[in-house]
């Protein structure tokens, strides 16, 4: 968390925007979409966090510790190939955005 005389840094709001978003569709998506976003919610936690410890502030080191996770996570065959290219879509996105 930043001080009240502090600006959040760009990946500070990164990550708050992103769980806002996350939170939106496990309360309001379909099976699907809640699957996706509870899976993708999962590992940007854990890396959030681990951004956090590590006192990231780009945007890109976050996305760097996601891709590594997402791509140990799907070569352990965690997802099926469908699952796994809508988990990275929603991920492409939410980067985007």
């Amino acid at each position: 968390m930043t001080s009240s005389n502090q600006q959040p840094n760009e990946l500070t709001s990164f990550i708050q925007k992103t769980e806002e978003y996350l939170d939106q569709v496990v309360g309001h998506g379909n099976d699907q979409e809640l699957f996706i976003a509870s899976y993708l919610q999962g590992h940007f936690a854990v890396a959030a966090g681990k951004s956090q410890v590590l006192h990231m502030t780009q945007i890109e080191q976050l996305a760097e510790l996601m891709n590594t996770s997402l791509v140990a996570a799907f070569d352990n065959n965690e997802l099926a190939a469908d699952d796994q290219q809508q988990v990275l879509s929603l991920w492409q996105k939410l980067l985007a955005s």
